[in-house]
């Protein structure tokens, strides 16, 4: 399939969208782990909570083998930084 100027333009712009809604849904969790937070419940629970909820909804959409492939890089990824936050190195 060959790329026309057309769609080649379109790219960015989905590119702009869909981070656009992973900003707009990072504020809206981070709102929600707030109010949690706010009516005492542990940063722990809410974690577990966010994963079983976020692998339940990806199961439904993608299945358990894409899920489980996606899950299995967690640990590499982990002990790469990839999730921690930013932090100054001395």
């Amino acid at each position: 399939m060959t790329s026309t100027p057309a769609s080649e333009a379109a790219a960015p712009a989905d590119d702009r969208a869909i981070a656009e809604k992973k900003r707009l849904a990072l504020n809206y969790l981070c709102e929600a782990w707030d109010e949690a937070a706010a009516e005492g419940v542990e940063p722990e629970i809410l974690a577990h909570a966010a994963l079983f909820y976020a692998f339940s909804d990806l199961i439904a959409i993608y299945g358990e083998d894409a899920v489980a492939e996606l899950a299995a890089t967690f640990p590499s990824r982990i002990q790469a930084f990839e999730f921690s936050p930013q932090r100054a190195v001395q």
